[in-house]
């Protein structure tokens, strides 16, 4: 059920995606054509690129943890035994959880720092920036604690067949 959940939020970040990439697309493209054919431009396009450009990276790494996508020495981890595997992991998902964690700390410490900072074109508050993290570290905390859970309880697979670097799988 988490699962399912967890799967329409990320295609809901999947569209968030596509919507900053289109925005940062016109922004940029649109002040390069202002710049070079009327001499002119749109002066919150640099920042709001920048900002849009911060939020995508974040988006996009809640949805490729989602996936497995994030790099991985699967190699390492597929020459060990079951057990070693389920170790390997439970070692992993730990530690990505404890970096999450001080993620998150680090993340709204900074935001509510600069709360009242302001943007020097936009005078949007700098803790937007900040938000990112802590909306990462919000997004991909339930997502690590279930393949925890999983692991825990012995329903992420474990690979036994020979893994090449040629073959993959």
């Amino acid at each position: 059920m988490v699962s399912k959940w967890i799967g329409y939020y990320c295609r809901a970040l999947s569209v968030l995606l596509v919507v900053l990439l289109a925005l940062m697309v016109v922004l940029v493209f649109g002040n390069v054509v202002l710049r070079y054919a009327f001499n002119s431009g749109i002066t919150v396009s640099e920042e709001l690129s920048r900002w849009f450009f911060v939020w995508l990276t974040f988006t996009g790494a809640v949805i490729a943890l989602h996936e497995r996508h994030h790099m991985g020495f699967e190699l390492l981890v597929f020459s060990l035994p079951p057990a070693g595997q389920r170790a390997i992991r439970i070692v992993g998902l730990a530690l990505m959880l404890w970096v999450t964690w001080l993620l998150f700390q680090g993340s709204l410490a900074q935001a509510k720092i600069n709360w009242d900072v302001t943007a020097p074109v936009t005078g949007f508050s700098m803790a937007w920036i900040y938000g990112a993290g802590v909306f990462f570290a919000l997004s991909t905390a339930p997502i690590l604690l279930l393949d925890l859970w999983d692991v825990l309880h012995g329903r992420l697979p474990v690979r036994t067949d020979d893994y090449s670097v040629h073959g993959g799988e």
